[in-house]
């Protein structure tokens, strides 16, 4: 079951961070969260609470274990939530500040959504006690730090869109768990990333796209399998960049400044299977791609490549390619298709796997 869910949380941490989290695409893992919490269901579970009655808030639709305020304009926390409750959803409303004992008798809860409200203020204890609590989604909130105590047994964090511009060492402390962190549209750079930040954590996707990098982060969780770091100011990739994270298997570093990428650079990441460099400023394909046995999906358009080799993507010996390309992009360059040996894409599981075109100027 819980590799299940984290193979659900992994697919909704690749989805585009702005779009609207839907309550009801979790609902439908609702079986998984009552197995998680080791709790037998009770007789009562189909019962459900009128609005306005004293278990539920005006406005508000719950369940013995569902609470669903959101779009309510609530300018704070209901004070009445029961304790077995395991999924609370405020988004879309005012509330300003998290307070000390907002959610102090929720032992039990498991997702807590807080999305598009105006918290700028997290009380350093307002999460004690919340050992169950699993997916918080605190995007598009006005915090300027990472908020302190978070859960120890969280496994996805969102801070999408806040006013982030620091995290502090040890900021994750403790979070073991923690496998998806989206930290991307904050006004974060690589001066207010400090050493150690990510401390303890063995997050599997980290999202820091739309944020104020210049270079890429050599300190983040070793663990990553999935970094996103489109849409910031990188302008160069250098070997040292990737020594920490060998397990990598997807890189999105599009809409960047990129002009070169050192030879090299892809070689400590042997099991990367997609890499994202669209949108930059790349003149020739990336050195070493042929070296990239398990590569699959590499994105290179809307660059200023005006020559491919026959040997760029693919080896010499075919037998040393395990994953043959499901995507190589190279339209929207300046490189004249005709003048690209077909012997190129001998490692292409098919044509549609090559997007090629005329370079059209904007």
């Amino acid at each position: 079951m819980k590799v299940l869910l984290l193979l659900c949380l992994l697919t909704l941490g690749n989805t585009k961070p702005y779009q609207s989290f839907k309550v009801s695409d979790l609902l439908d893992m609702y079986d998984i969260m009552m197995a998680d919490s080791d709790e037998d269901d009770d007789d009562d579970d189909d019962e459900e609470f009128e609005e306005g009655d004293g278990n539920c808030p005006p406005g508000c639709h719950c369940s013995p274990r569902v609470m669903q305020c959101s779009d309510q304009g609530l300018i704070s926390v209901p004070e009445k939530i029961s304790e077995d409750t395991l999924l609370l959803d405020f988004q879309n409303n005012d509330i300003t500040e998290i307070k000390e004992n907002d959610f102090k008798n929720q032992h039990r809860l498991y997702a807590l959504f807080l999305i598009n409200n105006k918290i700028s203020k997290i009380h350093p204890k307002a999460f004690r006690n919340m050992d169950r609590l699993r997916l918080l989604y605190l995007s598009y909130n006005l915090l300027t730090e990472i908020p302190a105590n978070l859960p120890r047994n969280i496994i996805e964090l969102r801070l999408h869109a806040n006013k982030i511009g620091r995290i502090q060492k040890d900021a994750f402390k403790g979070l073991k768990w923690l496998h998806v962190l989206e930290l991307g549209a904050n006004p974060l750079a690589n001066s207010g990333i400090e050493l150690g930040a990510f401390n303890g954590v063995s997050t599997l996707y980290l999202g820091m796209a739309e944020n104020k990098l210049t270079t890429i982060p050599k300190d983040l969780p070793s663990s990553i399998t999935d970094l996103n770091l489109d849409y910031n100011k990188i302008t160069k990739v250098e070997i040292e960049d990737f020594f920490r994270y060998k397990n990598l298997q997807r890189l999105g570093l599009g809409f960047n400044q990129i002009k070169s990428v050192e030879n090299g650079s892809f070689a400590s990441t042997p099991s990367i299977r997609e890499i994202h460099l669209d949108n930059n400023r790349l003149r020739k394909v990336p050195p070493g791609l042929s070296s990239l046995r398990y590569l699959q999906v590499i994105f290179l358009h809307a660059n200023k490549i005006s020559s491919v080799g026959v040997n760029d993507f693919c080896p010499v010996r075919l037998d040393l390619k395990k994953n043959l390309y499901t995507g190589i992009s190279l339209f929207a360059n300046p490189v004249k298709y005709w003048d690209i040996q077909p012997f190129t894409f001998r490692c292409v599981g098919g044509r549609r796997g090559i997007q090629l075109g005329n370079f059209r100027k904007k």
